[in-house]
């Protein structure tokens, strides 16, 4: 049995993004310059730097056994592969990417039957032809190898292209006519890795900290002291993800009291509970929340 898990980390875009999740995870990657395998503080862990492009191929057929990479590149290329959880996380936010169909702003195009015999570039070909398909429209969908939102119009007549903020493509005088697909990043295992017990429990573990790492992200932990005649008062304007915890001190007419509460809801709440009856009031970062 292999203690070893092959991790692919996606280069390129979202390789600084992925560091920083696992270092709020508890694991530190570092990239070596001109190296494809970062180094990382656990010794039952080797990763590859893959291009998110290609990791589901390559976690299909066993290259890797585990992975990041986008649901729109499990889609675009058609992998096998066991989805272990997903991650909302991007190069730039937390909110998914969108793939879609563009042409210059002076273009008569309005919708996606506009572009019957027309010529489409983009990276996803395989999703555009599909997108095509299912509203029936024939067109000629070229692969473009990068700088897509140049190629409209004297090189194509609309791309596909993907954007979180779409600042990209207003930049280069597109709209937006139809959104084709949203993509967040999926945590992904080939099928044997995860009926090897040991290498099941190991990526189980990483999603559970990767997990509790975005899950703990804008939020703040308040501890306090509150005497026993002010204690309801204080709770009744506590807000938490749980019930809040109470806690018998050792003079019996005290309690702590610990929660959880969005980091812009403390800046608000701690001057209420001030004033409410509650002393001693410490606010601490969090990591991880596991559920």
């Amino acid at each position: 049995m292999s203690t070893k898990l092959k991790l692919g980390i996606p280069a390129g875009s979202l390789q600084d993004a992925t560091a920083e999740l696992f270092k709020l995870a508890g694991w530190n990657i570092k990239f070596q310059s001109r190296s494809y395998y970062p180094s990382i503080d656990d010794p039952e862990i080797e990763c590859l730097s893959i291009r998110a492009q290609e990791m589901a191929r390559y976690v299909e057929d066993g290259v890797l056994d585990a992975g990041f990479t986008g649901w729109d590149w499990i889609m675009e290329t058609g992998a096998d592969v066991h989805e272990v959880c997903e991650l909302m996380f991007s190069k730039v936010s937390r909110r998914p990417v969108r793939w879609v169909l563009c042409v210059p702003n002076d273009s008569p195009v309005q919708t996606v039957k506009d572009l019957e015999g027309k010529r489409i570039a983009t990276e996803v070909v395989e999703l555009t032809k599909k997108y095509l398909a299912e509203h029936g429209v024939k067109a000629k969908v070229e692969f473009s190898w990068g700088a897509t939102e140049v190629k409209p119009p004297r090189l194509a007549d609309a791309i596909v292209e993907v954007t979180e903020t779409g600042s990209s493509l207003r930049a280069n005088n597109l709209r937006i006519v139809e959104e084709i697909l949203q993509s967040t990043t999926r945590f992904i295992s080939n099928h044997a890795a995860w009926q090897d017990s040991w290498k099941q429990q190991k990526i189980q573990d990483i999603a559970m900290m990767l997990q509790g790492a975005i899950r703990a992200e804008g939020h703040v932990s308040l501890w306090m002291n509150v005497p026993r005649t002010r204690l309801l008062a204080v709770l009744d304007i506590l807000p938490a993800i749980q019930k809040p915890t109470v806690s018998p001190l050792s003079d019996e007419d005290w309690f702590s009291v610990s929660t959880i509460v969005k980091t812009e809801v403390a800046r608000d709440l701690i001057p209420r509970l001030k004033d409410a009856g509650a002393n001693g009031i410490i606010e601490l970062p969090i990591s991880k929340i596991v559920d």
